[in-house]
């Protein structure tokens, strides 16, 4: 009998090949630096992975690279996968998963004050009240373009540490930052007289993206199948609201009790899933 088992495994060897068999899982190769976004993308494409039909693992590396040198590894095969903000440059020369990973919440930002600015904020009413104020950011970002384009005042510096010594020295207004950013920020900075704004919120479309090679189509096919299903069978919406860099931010800002000023992104591709509700953040939901 045994003789017989064993002849009828090597036949099926034989037949199906090795792989069939025993077959390993597909390695998907990611970075993560401790920049906490990092640890999130990751853990929101262990979601996708778990809701599509084919079997891939996560592989990570811990090496202390740029977003440009990202780009530039994701490129070379490298990397497998990566992750930022969209970006029209970027994704002419990559592959973008264009399911918005934070459901827009990057693109909600709360400003860094100094506390004697509360009261001007306190009488902003219209969008005429915002751009009679200035705001800091540092040359080069996309959310330059972003305030300006939607009449905003606007101040920039070429060294990212200044901004905050700007803000408490009342060189601008507000410094806007992405809810999940002002207060490590500050607390960072114990020396500086610097609070989080309580009232108002500027909100523009931010899309938070995974990107793979122009040639991994497959791959891409396969990580949207498993976001859609995930979006779908709610097990995303669970692992969004329910991590804690998330809810840490909602829980802290307080959005829906700011006013919100909706703000025009001229830098989206028209490729942008803008006609899905069901990926963006609703704050009438919260």
């Amino acid at each position: 009998m045994c003789s017989k088992l064993l002849v009828a495994n090597i036949l099926l060897v034989f037949l199906l090949g090795p792989q069939s068999i025993c077959a390993e899982p597909v390695g998907i190769r990611v970075n993560q630096t401790p920049h906490p976004l990092d640890g999130y993308a990751i853990a929101a494409l262990r979601v996708a992975l778990a809701n599509q039909d084919e079997d891939y693992k996560v592989v990570v590396a811990e090496d202390q690279i740029t977003l440009a040198r990202a780009v530039d590894d994701l490129e070379q095969d490298s990397m497998d996968v990566m992750w930022m903000p969209a970006d029209a440059a970027v994704e002419a020369r990559l592959l973008p998963i264009r399911f918005p990973l934070l459901k827009g919440l990057l693109g909600h930002r709360i400003c860094i004050i100094n506390p004697a600015e509360q009261g001007t904020f306190d009488r902003v009413e219209t969008m005429d009240d915002l751009k009679r104020l200035t705001f800091g950011q540092g040359q080069g970002w996309s959310d330059v373009e972003i305030l300006k384009s939607n009449g905003l005042n606007v101040v920039t510096t070429s060294k990212y540490q200044n901004l905050f010594y700007m803000v408490e020295g009342g060189r601008f207004d507000g410094f806007p930052r992405g809810v999940m950013e002002p207060w490590a920020e500050i607390a960072s900075r114990p020396e500086l007289d610097l609070v989080v704004e309580k009232r108002v919120v500027l909100i523009y479309r931010l899309p938070f993206y995974l990107f793979v090679r122009k040639d991994e189509r497959h791959l891409a096919n396969k990580i949207m199948q498993g976001f859609e299903t995930a979006l779908k069978n709610g097990s995303f919406d669970e692992f969004f609201y329910n991590n804690n860099l998330v809810k840490d931010a909602l829980t802290r800002s307080n959005l829906s009790g700011r006013a919100a000023f909706h703000l025009h992104n001229p830098a989206l591709t028209p490729e942008t899933p803008l006609e899905r509700e069901d990926y963006w953040l609703d704050l009438e939901s919260l």
